[in-house]
Parts: C-alpha cells; structure tokens; sequence
C-alpha cells in the first residue's frame, strides 16, 4: 500500500480512509461507541491512517468517539472534519472549528472541509468569498493545514478556488453512483484536487449484503437510499450477480471489488465507513487489489446498468 499526496499539499493520506458517520449514532440503529473505538484502531493498525469525520455527525460525538480512539497515536494520523452548511458565515466557521479541535483533543486538524454549499439544508445563502475568508484565516493560524469542499457542483468548486486552495473534494461516488464523472473529476484531475469519494460501498449494498427482501431497522436512513427504490434495487440485484465472477476470480468479495475499482478512478481515494474491526481488515485489502484492465472494463459496463437509468441530481436520499 502506497499513502497518496494529498491535492497540492504535503499532507500523505492512505488511499482508503475510515469513515465515522455511522460512529455519531445519529441516523444509524446499533452502533456501539467502543465498537466504534475498536474499529478506528484496527484501521490504524492495518494502514489506514487518515480518519474523515464532522462536527454534524451527532453533533460532535462521532469527533469526540474519533478522539478517544487516537489517543496517543495522534502522531500516526491524518485529520480530516467538516463544517456543516448551517456555520458558514465567517465567525461561525471559526467558532466550529474551534469546536472540532477541542472535540477532536488536538491542535491541528489535517484537511477541515465544507460539508455542504451554503443555502442547502436550509442553511443561509453565505458567500463562498465569506466562508473561505475564514478558512484561510484558519490556515495561516495553523489550525487547519488544508481545505476542502464536500458535496459542490462544479461551478461552486470552481468559484470556491477563486477564494483560495482547495485540495480537495468529496463527492458521493461508487460502482453504483458517478455523476461526479461527466465534470467534477476531468475537473479536479486538471486542478489537481484530490476527490475523497463517499459511500463509496453505496452504502453497503455493494458488499451483497443487502439482497432481495432486505428491510432496514426503523431509524437506520439506508431505507431511504434511492438505490433501495424498488426499480433501482432490482437493477442493483443483477449487477450484483455478474460482479461475483470478477469476485472470484480475484480471491476477494464484492466490498474489497468495488473499492478497488473505485481506487483505481482518476484522482480518487474512498471514505469508506466501518462499525467493526472486521469489517476495517476487509476493506483494506483494496489498497492491496490491482485489477486487471479486462476486470475493470467489464465491472464498468456491470455499473452502468445501474448508473444510467439515475437522473443527475447528487444526494443519493429521498429525505
């Protein structure tokens, strides 16, 4: 496994990154914080050394869960956290990045992110100008050492550079889910901007666990994936199918085959989420994976089967 520079920084992150969604409780049934705790040091220990989380999952308790996990690793750790769309005018971003550090117990977060463009999520309509203003502000103070944008289109991203550095962007982005292709990435590969794809495992369903009939617990907000919809789902179901030879013939499952080919897309590294240790050990083996060109053409012709009948539209939640 070869760490990956970070956009044009310094920063070297591994190419698959723990997630820590589902570590803030909030929208997930289950999920126990020393579980939690256990899984983010199994990911250390097996390579994977730089941690996304944000201030909005679970209002701070996924950041305070990553905190206690790193305790006296910090060293061995990239940070990365996000601040959400409601805290973009510029004293707002100061004062949740001055929450994240204290959250996160530490001096420096490594890569401190705009989750959300401003006027999403009924947040007010910031200018970009305002909020990077404050990053910048925040970076030659040395509290962060890097900026990036979560969920922008590229026009927002193109303007947010205007502003200052991005060095990278995070997108919604899997075997079953690329509109970040057609403009984001020949984008980001022409700036040199890092894209961090999330859910990147569509969350889950490309691991095959989720099959025909499966219901999620009430309060887990999988149910409302628009993959789940019933056209989609069954769409989902086939592919699924014809990626298990390619599983096969590969010695791997269908979660460690889909990373891989993700890890091979231009620019990409994938944020992949994890409630236990087991599950860490598995998806690191992606950074391990190479797959042959005939695997990667064939899974991509298996994608579209799924990707071409999605409309345009990037959250991938009929919330």
């Amino acid at each position: 496994m070869e760490l990956r520079r970070l956009g044009n920084t310094e920063i070297m992150i591994s190419p698959v990154l723990m997630g820590t969604w589902q570590a803030g409780k909030r929208m997930w049934v289950g999920i126990d914080d020393q579980q939690s705790i256990q899984a983010i040091r199994a990911a250390l220990d097996v390579g994977i050394s730089t941690i996304d989380t944000a201030e909005v999952y679970g209002e701070g308790h996924s950041e305070r869960i990553v905190a206690e996990a790193i305790a006296g690793r910090r060293q061995e750790v990239v940070l990365a956290t996000k601040v959400f769309a409601n805290h973009l005018h510029y004293a707002q971003v100061i004062e949740a990045c001055d929450r994240s550090l204290k959250n996160l117990q530490t001096d420096t977060i490594d890569l401190y992110q705009i989750h959300w463009p401003a006027g999403t999520w009924n947040s007010d309509l910031v200018p970009i100008a305002e909020t990077m203003a404050a990053l910048n502000h925040l970076k030659s103070a040395g509290k962060i050492r890097a900026i990036g944008v979560s969920n922008f289109t590229q026009a927002q991203l193109a303007e947010a550079l205007e502003h200052g550095r991005i060095d990278s962007l995070q997108p919604p982005y899997s075997l079953f889910w690329r509109q970040v292709e057609s403009e984001l990435q020949p984008f980001c590969v022409a700036h040199n901007i890092t894209i961090l794809a999330y859910s990147p495992l569509a969350q889950g369903l490309l691991t095959g666990r989720f099959r025909h009939g499966h219901l999620f617990p009430e309060g887990d907000h999988r149910a409302k994936h628009k993959l789940m919809q019933p056209d989609h789902y069954t769409r989902v179901q086939k592919a699924l199918t014809q990626l298990e030879p390619i599983a096969a013939r590969n010695g791997t499952t269908l979660g460690t085959l889909a990373l891989a080919w993700l890890l091979s897309r231009p620019q990409t590294c994938a944020i992949v989420g994890a409630r236990a240790a087991d599950q860490v050990w598995e998806n690191a083996k992606a950074m391990d994976l190479h797959l042959t060109p005939e695997d990667l053409t064939a899974m991509d012709t298996i994608g579209r089967g799924v990707t071409d009948f999605l409309d345009e539209h990037p959250v991938q939640w009929n919330f």
